[in-house]
């Protein structure tokens, strides 16, 4: 009995609570809204914080007031983990507050809510390219920041997702079979990064996309297309001359070798 009378107490005051929560919504009386705006900050009651600040950031733009205001917005939308919107805020804040003592940390965590927006690899990487922006763009705003080694490390693990997501992209025409494209797709992953930990398989597979294609053609683009692939082994082999795809490549030249009468040439 005991036990049931604390639940139903404790039911009455989250009632009146949630009551009184709804009065202060519609009240007009602003200093209180921002008086129960900046406890339930303090409180980590980021929803209702959140409800009010939209309300009362428009009634004091233009006092002492609204760079605090507008930092606890921030900091707030962050708090529940709304980083998309806790970015759009504190890029508003940066350029709306450019001497203030937050510029500095509006502008970090305008990248690192990209940052954390950032999804793993195979995904869209829109946001890993905005944080890389940010981070680029804060280096160069503070360049004695003591977040710098932070920033770096950061940029380093956006471009490791970068190099990643090129490599799945490329990896998977090879897997689908469509080696023409995989060919084209494993060669500008190259390019771009070309000092890639991927760089030793995503050059074999360039070779054996090659062959695979060659070997699939019509009789009379094989010959072309074999050459194509015989200029890639002497690449790969050149910069890899003890890979650990020893046997395919030996494999792979000695059927070009036939094709192409490489040892009757030689001779």
């Amino acid at each position: 009995m005991g036990n049931r009378l604390y639940i139903l107490l404790i039911f009455a005051a989250l009632l009146s609570s949630c009551g009184e929560y709804e009065k202060l919504l519609k009240s007009t009386d602003f200093e209180l809204k921002k008086e129960m705006a900046l406890q339930y900050y303090e409180e980590e009651r980021f929803t209702r914080t959140s409800e009010l600040m939209g309300q009362i950031l428009p009634r004091y733009r233009a006092t002492e007031e609204s760079e605090n205001l507008n930092w606890i917005n921030c900091n707030t939308y962050y708090g529940m983990r709304d980083y998309m919107m806790a970015g759009a805020a504190f890029r508003n804040f940066a350029e709306s507050f450019p001497y203030s003592e937050h510029a500095e940390e509006a502008t970090f965590m305008t990248a690192y809510c990209d940052y954390m927006l950032s999804p793993r690899p195979e995904l869209d990487q829109s946001y890993t390219l905005s944080a890389i922006e940010a981070f680029t763009y804060f280096k160069k705003r503070y360049p004695t920041s003591d977040k710098l080694d932070e920033v770096d490390q950061l940029i380093k693990q956006m471009e490791e997702k970068l190099v990643e997501k090129s490599y799945i992209s490329a990896r998977l025409y090879y897997d689908t079979k469509k080696y023409k494209s995989a060919i084209v797709a494993l060669g500008n992953s190259l390019k771009e990064y070309p000092e890639t930990k991927y760089r030793e398989e995503m050059t074999f597979l360039k070779l054996e996309s090659s062959y695979l294609y060659a070997s699939l053609s019509v009789a009379d683009k094989q010959q072309e297309r074999f050459q194509d692939t015989l200029n890639e082994y002497y690449s790969f082999v050149e910069e890899f001359p003890e890979t650990k795809y020893q046997k395919d490549v030996e494999k792979i030249y000695n059927t070009i070798s036939k094709y192409l009468n490489l040892d009757e040439t030689q001779e």
